[in-house]
């Protein structure tokens, strides 16, 4: 079944297909955009980061599309300094944009994507108030993930460019994988233990270097994702509207769970576009345990 049929039959909002619609429809356009603009371009993001060329180019492609539809009021996008607020939108619908997460990793060819939330106004807001969420994996399959809360289900993009359901229902089973991002001499002593605990229990360590790809995998294997507080960083390394509540509230609608290590991360009301997050994401056990020995430790 194809997507847009999927959704008719799911009852979706028919403001939020169009909306979800539009985002599949530019995933074309994105992965041929991998031949053409690479390499490094002369300006910063947000973050102070220098920008890649690709990531500018699809945020650029992403922008433009979201302008044209005026199918919401308010852009932010992790390339951008200020949220965008578009003229003459015909919803109030607000979405938060990682243009190319992992692009970084396009030179060596490995898997990266497009992560997208979707609020039903303002995107300052706590992710617990978004309307759906999806992600577009550009990998040896091009797949797109969505959930607006009536489970997370799985399409695969043909060579004409549609995407056709791939599994329906998606959710997290339990496993044993791990992907930690920070050094590991900056570890902070409640995430040594939590990650110690883990590795005694036989967890293997499988980390990418791409967020959405790596936490594309626990939701299909188990396990958990951490970019946790590491020493001179307590927020963190991951942008929490960028990739910690979009990726959150998947993971959330599939049985998993998202946390800050002290709480569920899609209850934490964002400040700035900029603001960054501890993020562990995965299976439900792992996220109890590690709240539990940031709560023993008390810190």
């Amino acid at each position: 079944m194809e997507l847009n049929d999927f959704l008719k039959e799911k009852g979706t909002d028919e403001k939020l297909a169009q909306l979800i619609m539009l985002f599949s429809e530019q995933a074309g356009v994105i992965k041929e955009g991998f031949l053409s603009a690479r390499g490094a371009a002369d300006t910063k993001n947000v973050y102070g980061e220098t920008q890649m060329a690709l990531d500018k180019w699809a945020d650029e492609v992403l922008i433009d599309a979201l302008r044209e539809s005026r199918l919401v009021r308010w852009i932010a996008t992790e390339e951008q300094p200020d949220i965008i607020e578009v003229e003459g939108a015909i919803n109030q619908f607000g979405v938060t944009i990682d243009p190319l997460d992992g692009s970084s990793l396009i030179d060596v060819n490995l898997a990266v994507g497009t992560i997208v939330g979707l609020y039903p106004g303002h995107v300052l807001e706590p992710g617990n108030t978004m309307v759906g969420a999806l992600y577009i994996l550009y990998g040896p399959l091009t797949t797109l993930t969505y959930t607006t809360g009536t489970g997370v289900h799985e399409f695969v993009m043909g060579n004409d460019g549609r995407f056709t359901l791939m599994q329906e229902n998606l959710t997290i089973p339990e496993g044993k994988i791990y992907a930690p991002g920070a050094l590991r001499k900056d570890y902070l002593p409640y995430h040594k233990q939590f990650i110690e605990q883990l590795e005694s229990e036989g967890y293997k360590l499988r980390f990418s270097g791409s967020f959405v790809a790596d936490v594309h995998l626990i939701l299909h294997k188990g396990g958990l994702f951490t970019y946790p507080a590491f020493a001179g960083k307590d927020s963190g390394k991951l942008r929490l509207l960028f990739e910690g509540t979009p990726m959150g509230k998947m993971v959330s609608e599939a049985g998993g769970a998202i946390s800050t290590g002290r709480g569920n991360l899609l209850d934490v009301k964002p400040t700035a576009v900029s603001d960054r997050t501890p993020i562990y994401v995965g299976g439900k056990r792992e996220i109890a345990l590690i709240e539990s020995i940031v709560k023993g430790s008390g810190t």
